[in-house]
């Protein structure tokens, strides 16, 4: 069985996935067997593993730090929120139901043995096993309900607690007090080391409030790590890329729709140097993008009744009818459609008026497609041409059908090999259902490529691609800061130790 180290906050977006990363890197570059593990993640951002489960993108982030595939024992139990009190419940990669808040914890303590059969498994074939905890494990009102997300989680597996916090924030000190004071006896004998993240100035002029807090809590600070721009996967909306930025040479618009999902299906076009992704939620910040791309959302029609309350719909429409190229993946695909239709209540129940760009018709039904998938697409025109026989991989998450006479891909299904038409092209305007579908470098550049073209820039103003190449580097920067920083003599101490 492995050894296990958990890492926990003092608040959402303390930096508990990075640090979590970080370990999974320096453990692999020691050569260690080592996976993450989260039992519970509420994210929008979700990924379909090999097998067609669905499971957090912090994870696989992880898993990939971790030199590992991705598995759905790294996560076993996926909120999706569908509105502001309720959320999709995804056991073991399948959608297990969908229930408010209120039932869901009603229900939750009778999903802990399947959060154990998978953290065991896991165990059985690693060495160090990274969990993360979820939130802040002070939230005292919720504290009956955490069987598996922070403190129940740590004992259940026997894992000592290396507690987060936020300098960048302020207050690091009475969040990590706060924290450990709000706990338990038995809690906090289970917190061996604290780490304050996201620091910036002279280390020196922080080490009197570091041994005072040491000193109050009997527990030692066992780093304090700067704050690093790292171009890595971030979990959702807490994610600084989602901020709106300046336009660059290729200013690429993308819709920030309050369910936003898998925004990291555009990590590689703004990996490229001289093109701007701007995430925009207002007709004020729309500008004069030279893509507008429409992206995934957890609850499609809700968000398209936001976009035309807003008025981001007009604006796309106009931008449309004067041949701004548009282009919409899986949500996003189905708004540009005429219609959409729910007859089973999927999601807001009965039908709605599409945005009319693709000739297509939307149906939702109550099987979800989750699948990865590999194709190429077929001869497009326009600006869009560029992408014309360009093979691409990535995965489906969607509940809907969607009937298209003039498909833009064909897809084959990695689980069952059969292939289908996917997509539709009108115009300026095209979608499909494929999330990662510009993640290869070959696409991401020809679609850049054929922005700046027909913009009138030469495009040996951009940079190059190179994907997968620059994770990794990002991957072991991250790792190199974290030995830089932390006591990993400590670390391994406090790992081999246990509690």
């Amino acid at each position: 069985m492995a050894n296990a180290i958990m890492i926990q906050g003092t608040m959402s977006n303390a930096g508990k996935s990075l640090i979590a990363a970080g370990l999974c890197r320096v453990f692999r570059q020691d050569g260690y067997r080592v996976a993450p593990f989260k039992a519970q993640n509420m994210a929008l951002n979700s990924f379909i593993t090999k097998e067609g489960l669905e499971m957090g993108r912090a994870q696989v982030v992880q898993a990939e730090a971790a030199g590992v595939e991705p598995s759905v024992l790294m996560n076993p139990i996926l909120l999706k929120p569908t509105s502001d009190t309720g959320s999709q419940v995804i056991v073991n990669g399948e959608v297990w139901d969908t229930l408010s808040a209120r039932d869901y914890f009603a229900v939750k303590k009778s999903l802990m043995p399947k959060v154990m059969q998978a953290y065991g498994a896991l165990s059985e074939q690693n060495d160090v096993i990274v969990i993360e905890g979820a939130g802040s494990p002070a939230e005292i009102n919720l504290k009956d309900a955490d069987v598996f997300v922070n403190m129940g989680m740590a004992k259940a597996a026997k894992a000592p607690v290396l507690l987060v916090g936020d300098i960048d924030r302020g207050g690091v000190f009475a969040q990590l007090y706060g924290t450990v004071a709000l706990l338990d006896p038995d809690e906090r004998a289970m917190v061996k080391g604290v780490i304050i993240n996201k620091f910036r100035g002279d280390e020196s002029i922080l080490t009197p409030g570091v041994k005072q807090l040491e000193a109050l809590l009997g527990i030692p600070v066992v780093g304090v790590v700067p704050y690093v721009h790292l171009d890595i996967d971030d979990e959702d909306s807490l994610s600084e890329r989602l901020e709106n930025r300046a336009a660059a040479l290729v200013d690429i618009a993308v819709i920030r729709l309050p369910r936003l999902s898998n925004f990291t299906d555009f990590r590689s076009l703004e990996a490229i140097d001289g093109v701007s992704v701007r995430y925009i939620s207002s007709p004020q910040q729309f500008g004069e993008p030279d893509l507008v791309i429409l992206p995934g959302t957890k609850n499609t029609m809700a968000d398209l009744l936001w976009l035309r309350q807003c008025g981001l719909e007009a604006k796309i429409l106009r931008f449309a009818g004067a041949g701004g190229a548009v282009f919409g993946i899986c949500g996003g695909y189905q708004m540009l459609g005429t219609s959409i239709s729910d007859p089973h209540g999927v999601e807001h129940g009965g039908s709605l008026r599409g945005m009319g760009l693709l000739p297509v018709e939307t149906v939702f039904t109550e099987r979800k497609t989750r699948t990865r998938v590999t194709g190429a697409f077929q001869t497009l025109s326009g600006v869009f041409s560029a992408l014309s026989k360009q093979p691409f991989s990535g995965y489906e998450i969607h509940m809907g059908e969607t009937n298209s006479l003039s498909p833009v891909t064909e897809i084959t299904d990695a689980v069952t090999g059969s292939s289908r038409p996917d997509g539709c092209q009108s115009g300026s305007v095209c979608g499909c259902y494929v999330h990662g579908v510009f993640d290869g470098d070959a696409v991401a550049g020809a679609l850049v490529r054929a922005l700046a073209e027909r913009k009138g820039v030469d495009p040996a103003q951009l940079g190059r691609v190179s994907g997968e190449a620059h994770k990794q580097q990002q991957y072991d920067l991250l790792a190199k800061t974290i030995r830089e920083h932390m006591d990993m003599e400590a670390v391994y101490r406090i790992l081999k130790e246990g509690v």
